[in-house]
Parts: structure tokens; sequence; C-alpha cells
């Protein structure tokens, strides 16, 4: 996958928006007010940090060289993922956790705006 791929991926789902707080290459992507998933634009290969289940997360990186603890994140839920190589039904089932997984973490409120916008 490349970078348009999971960006468009991304902002098919409800709710997510996309900036570049930190600086010109790292596109971050949220849901409500919370990040899901930053990407490298300017990184090769590609890379992505996305937060999946713990187990899952110590699973991924045994089975996937290329999936590590995220750096300057907390490495139990949030991963860093060179895209090169992996499979693109794991890298969108990844993507996939991490919206849920921060979508839920959101307020009542805040998920039926994203759910039942006006």
């Amino acid at each position: 996958m490349d970078a348009n791929e999971i960006l468009e991926y991304c902002l098919s789902k409800k709710g997510v928006t996309e900036s570049f707080p930190f600086d010109n290459e790292t596109l971050v992507l949220k849901v409500g007010t919370k990040v899901f998933l930053l990407m490298g634009l300017e990184r090769q290969p590609l890379g992505i940090n996305v937060k999946t289940d713990p187990e899952w997360s110590a699973e991924l990186r045994e089975q996937h060289p290329q999936i590590t603890g995220a750096y300057h994140m907390n490495k139990t839920h949030w991963n860093s993922v060179v895209v090169d190589g992996l499979r693109k039904d794991l890298i969108l089932k990844m993507i996939d956790q991490s919206y849920e997984l921060v979508f839920k973490s959101l307020t009542k409120k805040t998920q039926n705006t994203i759910t039942n916008p006006l």
C-alpha cells in the first residue's frame, strides 16, 4: 500500500480529520479529537503508527520484523509499522482496530455526533 491508499481508506471512515500539527512531514489522522494513525510522508520505506490491542501488538511484533513499539508513544498500545512487505489485509485490519479503539475511547456525546451528524 502507498500513502495515498492509506489516506483514502482512513478518510472513508466517519469523523476522520487530517492535519500536520508537528511538522510538514507527519500526517496525523484523528477520529473526533483523538489520534488513531500517524504517517511519515517523507519516510522511505513508508511507515505508520497505529494503536492495537496489547496482546495483538505482542503477537504482531513476534511475527513481523517490520512492526515494533512506536517511537515516542506508549509501546504497549502503539506500533510503528513499515508498510513494505506486509499484506494489504493486515495493514487494513490494524488501521481498523486503531480507529475502533480510539473511537470507543471518545465520550458518548462525541461518538453520537460522529455516527449521527446533524
